[in-house]
C-alpha cells in the first residue's frame, strides 16, 4: 500500500468510529432513560396511597354493612394489597439502585442498566395497573 492509501484508510477508519458512540456515552442514555421510567411514575405514589386509604374505608363500610358484599370486600382488598405493593416496589427498586459506576467497566455497567431497565419498567406497570384498577373499583 502507497502511504496515501494508508492515509486515507486511516481517516475513513478514524471518522467511522469518531462517529460510533462509545459504550460510556451509551450507558449515559441508558441511565437517563432509567430515571426517566421512574420519573414518569414516581408523582403518582400520593395517588397509591390515597386510593388504598378509599379501598380501606370502602372495606370498613362494606363489612359494618347489613349484608355485606363478600366478594366486593375481597376485590377491593386485592386492590387495596396491589396498591400498597406498588407503592412499596418503588422503594424496593430505589433502594437497590446504584447511580454510581464504582469499578464496574463499561460493559458490566451496560448489564447493570439493562436490568435496571427491566425492573424499573416492572414498578411503571405495577403502579399503572394498580392506579388504573383501583379507579376503576372506586368510581362512584
Amino acid at each position: 500500500m502507497t502511504y496515501s492509501r494508508i492515509l486515507a484508510f486511516l481517516l475513513i477508519l478514524f471518522s467511522i468510529t469518531a462517529c460510533k458512540p462509545n459504550q460510556q456515552e451509551l450507558n449515559k442514555l441508558k441511565r437517563a432513560e432509567v430515571i426517566a421510567v421512574h420519573d414518569e411514575v414516581m408523582p403518582k405514589l400520593g395517588q397509591l396511597k390515597s386510593l388504598q386509604k378509599q379501598a380501606e374505608i370502602k372495606i370498613d363500610s362494606l363489612e359494618l354493612s347489613e349484608n355485606p358484599d363478600n366478594i366486593q370486600i375481597e376485590n377491593l382488598k386485592t386492590i387495596a394489597y396491589e396498591l400498597n405493593s406498588a407503592y412499596d416496589g418503588m422503594f424496593v427498586w430505589m433502594r437497590q439502585y446504584s447511580s454510581e459506576d464504582e469499578q464496574k467497566s463499561p460493559e458490566e455497567v451496560k448489564v447493570y442498566l439493562e436490568d435496571q431497565m427491566t425492573k424499573v419498567d416492572v414498578v411503571n406497570l405495577d403502579i399503572k395497573a394498580a392506579l388504573e384498577k383501583a379507579e376503576e373499583a372506586l368510581k362512584d
